[in-house]
């Protein structure tokens, strides 16, 4: 069965796992975090849905210290590995007006999507409107600010393609 909470605005799902000292937030009324089967959530790590939405396939990991806010929206495939200290932040701060405080000025927030059989190492930080494509390995440390293609490898700041997996070019 469902783990359901807050009238389904949080439902994990028949044999997935999450730590009791993981946060699950969804401050607004129409925000909802959706885990499917066997996925697992370890301490600490943090999905906060803000306004929007974070669903997480099947036979994922997301490991401590990570902090996923999903107020653009968050779609992360099956079998996905992400590592600890990821930061992944659908919705970015508006800031052009100088005559306004940075707060006044609201955000903007395109979303995220991740595709399946994902690796995103430790540290990586994922942006607003990002699609990665499945089976890409995001590095260590990685910046990623534009889109990656299916089964690229990417490593740094901002994050580049260093070559693809299965020798494809």
């Amino acid at each position: 069965r469902a783990w359901v909470v807050g009238g389904k605005r949080i439902v994990v799902a028949e044999k997935a796992w999450v730590d009791r000292a993981a946060w699950l937030v969804c401050k607004g009324n129409k925000s909802r975090i959706e885990i499917d089967r066997e996925t697992f959530i370890s301490p600490y790590a943090k999905l906060n849905a803000q306004q929007g939405f974070i669903k997480i396939g099947k036979k994922c990991s997301i490991h401590s210290f990570c902090v996923i806010y999903g107020n653009g929206g968050v779609s992360i495939g099956d079998f996905c590995r992400i590592a600890t200290h990821v930061a992944i932040v659908s919705s970015n701060h508006i800031f052009e007006d100088l005559t306004k405080s940075i707060y006044e000025q609201g955000s903007s927030s395109k979303g995220i999507t991740i595709g399946n059989d994902v690796w995103i190492g430790t540290g990586a930080i994922i942006l607003d409107g990002v699609r990665i494509g499945s089976q890409a390995i995001i590095g260590a440390g990685a910046v990623v600010n534009k889109d990656v293609p299916e089964k690229a490898v990417v490593v740094g700041v901002p994050a580049h393609v260093t070559h693809y997996r299965g020798g494809i070019s």
